[in-house]
């Protein structure tokens, strides 16, 4: 078995021991029966979408795993995952018996600093979920945001940022999980003190589709208006909305039978582009467009 190595240094390379310990003979990767393993309940991904879950399990019925998981033995044949349990659930769902991994050291709380690296790694989670994650790690085993900074390898003030966004009301935070606006939004947001302007301004964002620009604009406005004890000024209804962009951009690509990919910004400037592969199809489209002088 492989000597573990101090997981108290910087940096990813020394956060835990990386050493695989075979589980059947002297192979670095081994065929685990999926009975014999089971989930982190620690596990910093909260959601799966069951759509991606489909398509992936598609894909592992015609090519397999090709990425291993990461688990750790937690008993005679019993395995926790660390890391893939995406691909674990997928394997199941496509009537797989066994799955390819490698198999860790790792005590519980390198198994949570691991999982969250992988996902971050792979972009898989949300932001309230990595800061549900950084809060955990902090409050369970007493770290400072400077300590938990150097275990994982991401600068203080990140972790300082994703932190701030767990004093937004729920219902932003629940949007933010849900990607109905992103951390630039949320970064806005947090510039204003009262929690009811905060979630005032959030509505505003989903009813106009407001850009994180003008969300910051906004944001200013909201604030000023706290402190003098005034109200934040009236947001101005769009001529158009988002939507009536997608209505548009998904009529023109049926007309014209090509994708059309259409951008406006906050002062109604903007372009459509008409994309073609080659001289017989700009001809056509010129064509539609003769059709349509007439």
């Amino acid at each position: 078995m492989a000597t573990k190595r101090n997981a108290l240094g910087r940096g990813l390379g020394s956060l835990i021991s990386m050493d695989d310990v075979p589980a059947r003979g002297s192979s670095a990767i081994n065929d685990i029966e999926l009975s014999q393993i089971s989930p982190n309940p620690d596990q910093p991904r909260t959601t799966f979408d069951e759509e991606a879950l489909d398509e992936l399990s598609s894909s592992i019925k015609e090519l397999g795993i090709i990425q291993p998981l990461s688990l750790r033995q937690t008993g005679p044949n019993a395995y926790q995952i660390i890391a893939g349990e995406r691909r674990y659930r997928a394997a199941l769902k496509a009537g797989l018996t066994s799955v390819p991994a490698y198999i860790r050291t790792a005590n519980d709380t390198e198994l949570t600093e691991m999982a969250l690296i992988e996902n971050i790694q792979r972009e898989d989670l949300n932001a309230i979920e990595i800061a549900l994650t950084f809060k955990k790690l902090i409050d369970q085993y007493n770290l400072t945001q400077e300590r938990l900074s150097e275990r994982i390898g991401k600068k203080r003030a990140t972790i300082a940022n994703f932190l701030r966004l767990l004093k937004l009301p729920a219902e932003v935070q629940l949007g933010l999980r849900d990607k109905l606006v992103d951390m630039g939004h949320a970064r806005a947001l947090l510039t204003i003190d009262k929690p009811s302007l905060q979630l005032k301004l959030y509505n505003e964002i989903l009813k106009h589709g407001l850009s994180v620009r003008k969300v910051e604009e906004l944001a200013k406005a909201y604030q000023k208006a706290a402190e003098e004890g005034t109200k934040p000024a009236v947001v101005a209804k769009p001529k158009y909305t988002s939507k009536d962009f997608d209505i548009l951009k998904k009529h023109l690509s049926s007309a014209f039978k090509t994708q059309v990919s259409f951008s406006c910004d906050n002062n109604g400037k903007g372009k459509i582009t008409f994309p073609f592969k080659n001289e017989d199809e700009l001809e056509r489209l010129i064509t539609i467009f003769d059709t349509l002088k007439q």
